[in-house]
């Protein structure tokens, strides 16, 4: 059996799908869209809750709390490293796709402007948005909300490094070194020092040559090589948001606390982890993340501290009512939640080429007006979805099943890894 690999017996056992991470995944959906439909539509709302709250960060601590739940346990349930792989690249690549086209067909028809970065430099920029590891490499974003799936990134890599060192059980104290880190380092810790003039060709091909090289490494079955492989997936992602991230180093050590743990509280719900260590991680991380902004922060730390607050509250009160009935159309919500995530943008660019000052149109025009916003949301993500989403990830799955299939009959044949 090789490192990769982890036996059935070992492997987290399937579970249903959770409604109520689904309500979460879909509360925060909604909230996202709220923060970024205010400055095209709302933008008087802004002075009244951007003062003491950010709703855009309350959005994405929920989904990294629900990354970090779900995302370890899905790699420990398939056993391979390769099947996990395949799965999120057929999960996250194909909408991914279909939204950077829009958001570039907006650009071609005037609808929208693009960075001139993007412009003058378009392989780099194309190379550092295929690794998807782009807002870490100071590329500037397509799509402006695709800056958190760099982190879902960094974040598959480590995943993927700890469970290829057979270190994937201790979540709970990986969780604490980043929100140490985040408190004592955060603000020292430079930020885009290597591309502080924008992406370089040379960065970028690294950071390709790296993570490709690392997960070829973590799949061969020598030993060395799957060693040498988790230690580049590992080195990839910490050096980028140890120097080279685009928000403070304190905050992106924050989100690593964050999704890990995630990751721990799922482990102590599973019976893996003492209790004690599930409540130090619960109290401890939101601390630390409230202690480094304390310190660090630039401007008024209140709006993100309790934004973040909220989210570890809300993530919480998801846990403790787990066992009840999720409304239908709230779990249908949270089934389509990265289509929401990713789509809104493009449809309120298009609000906002059309309303030059939304403060001069009168409240009920623009009330209809989101409205109208959110049916069309809701009505191109069940299309997307069911055209896009679901498809890829059967696919995924009939490929992964198929890989897996192939590494156990390897396995089993003379000479087999």
């Amino acid at each position: 059996m090789t490192n990769t690999e982890i036996s059935p017996s070992t492997a987290a056992p399937a579970r249903p799908r959770l409604g109520w991470l689904d309500a979460l995944r879909g509360l925060a959906a909604l909230v996202v869209v709220y923060e970024h439909a205010l400055n095209p539509l709302y933008p008087e709302l802004r002075g009244v809750t951007g003062p003491w709250f950010d709703a855009g960060w309350y959005g994405v601590i929920v989904f990294f709390l629900v990354s970090g739940y779900v995302i370890p346990a899905s790699l420990e349930r398939r056993g391979s490293v390769a099947g996990f792989w395949i799965g999120r690249g057929f999960r996250l690549y194909p909408l991914w796709a279909v939204v950077v086209c829009a958001a570039l067909l907006l650009v071609v028809t005037g609808i929208d402007g693009i960075h001139v970065y993007l412009t003058d430099n378009p392989v780099t920029a194309t190379l550092a948005h295929l690794t998807m590891l782009q807002d870490l490499l100071n590329a500037p974003n397509v799509v402006n909300v695709l800056w958190t799936l760099s982190y879902e990134m960094a974040f598959y890599l480590l995943v993927t490094a700890l469970f290829v060192a057979r270190w994937h059980r201790r979540s709970a104290e990986v969780a604490a070194g980043f929100g140490v880190l985040a408190v004592v380092a955060g603000g020292v810790l430079p930020t885009i020092l290597l591309t502080h003039r924008g992406p370089t060709l040379v960065t970028t091909l690294a950071a390709v040559v790296l993570g490709g090289g690392g997960l070829a490494g973590v799949l061969s079955s020598r030993p060395a090589l799957r060693r040498a492989g988790a230690v580049a997936l590992a080195v990839l992602p910490l050096g980028l948001i140890a120097v080279n991230s685009r928000i403070p180093a304190w905050q992106s050590l924050t989100i690593l606390a964050t999704m890990f743990a995630g990751t721990a509280l799922y482990r102590w719900q599973a019976g893996q982890i003492s209790r004690g260590r599930g409540w130090a991680v619960a109290g401890g991380v939101p601390v630390a993340a409230t202690g480094a902004a304390l310190l660090w922060h630039d401007g008024d730390p209140l709006p993100w501290v309790a934004a973040v607050l909220a989210a570890w509250a809300t993530f919480g009160a998801g846990m403790l009512l787990a066992d009840r009935r999720v409304p239908a159309w709230w779990a249908w919500l949270g089934m389509v939640s990265y289509s929401v995530y990713l789509i809104h943008p493009i449809l309120l660019e298009i609000v906002d080429g059309f309303l030059d000052d939304p403060a001069a149109v009168a409240w009920p025009y623009r009330v209809g007006l989101g409205a109208l916003v959110v049916a069309v949301l809701l009505g191109c993500s069940a299309l997307t979805y069911r055209l896009v989403e679901a498809p890829a990830q059967r696919l995924g799955r009939r490929i992964a099943a198929r890989s897996t299939g192939s590494s156990n009959a390897r396995r089993s044949s003379p000479g087999g890894g």
